[in-house]
Parts: structure tokens; C-alpha cells; sequence
């Protein structure tokens, strides 16, 4: 299975806090553009996708806060897909910075994506070829 994927992010001031620590939120937004460029490893496209009438949506996410990531910093973003249904996926997502090359774990989450119809946001099967990328 195609489950996982490592992407690096510097930490700009525009998501820090005064106090030059990523503002909470913005965490998911590290998560998203992970999810987002998993994608693209395996050939799809956000915009090919809409353009099919098919969007992923987040139904739920458990996210634990366990180290403060600060101004500059480089994040690892590690995605894995740890359930694979068929209208649905787990990601369980971490965030890591390094120090004195040893990993350091920030974040963690699980988080729950379904596969939507654009139009009607009822859920659809995952696309086959999707499926089929992430079984190889």
C-alpha cells in the first residue's frame, strides 16, 4: 500500500503567534497541504477531482499538541493511511522538528477524510483509481 508520505515546511512568521510559536490552528493547515500533496505523489490533482464532481472532506480529527513548534523552524510532516474504506481514510499525521538530528515530535493527529460528491456532499466511493494507487 501507498500509505506514506514525508513532507518538509519552514515555519514563517505568518504562522506564529506574538510570542513566535505556531498559532494552534495553523496545524491543520500543515496537515491539509500534506493530505493535499499525498495526492499529488499519486497523480491526482484537487482541481482534477472537482472537476469530476469528487472532493475529500474532513468528517473528524483528533489532534494532540505535544511540543511547541516556533518561528523558523523546519517541520517534517509524515502522513500515513492507517484505515482505507470505501468511501473514507485515516491519516494518522505527525509533525516533527529536529534537534541535534534526532526527531522531535510537535503534533500528532488522526484525522478522517470522506469522499464527497461536490454537488450534494453525500458520500461516494473513493474513485477506483485512487483505490487502486493506494493498494500498490
Amino acid at each position: 500500500m501507498s500509505s506514506s508520505q514525508t513532507f518538509e515546511w519552514r515555519v514563517y512568521f505568518e504562522d506564529t503567534d506574538a510570542g513566535g510559536v505556531v498559532y494552534n490552528a495553523n496545524y491543520l493547515k500543515f496537515y491539509e497541504r500534506a493530505r493535499t500533496e499525498f495526492l499529488r505523489t499519486l497523480g491526482f490533482e484537487q482541481d482534477d477531482l472537482l472537476a469530476q464532481n469528487i472532493v475529500f472532506v474532513v468528517r473528524n480529527i483528533n489532534i494532540d499538541f505535544v511540543k511547541a513548534a516556533r518561528f523558523n523552524e523546519i517541520l517534517i510532516v509524515e502522513s500515513n493511511i492507517v484505515n482505507l474504506k470505501k468511501a473514507s481514510l485515516v491519516f494518522k499525521q505527525e509533525i516533527f522538528t529536529e534537534n541535534n538530528g534526532q526527531k522531535v515530535l510537535v503534533n500528532n493527529a488522526l484525522v478522517k477524510v470522506v469522499c464527497v460528491n461536490a454537488d450534494s456532499f453525500i458520500p461516494t466511493g473513493i474513485p477506483a483509481d485512487i483505490i487502486e494507487k493506494l493498494n500498490q
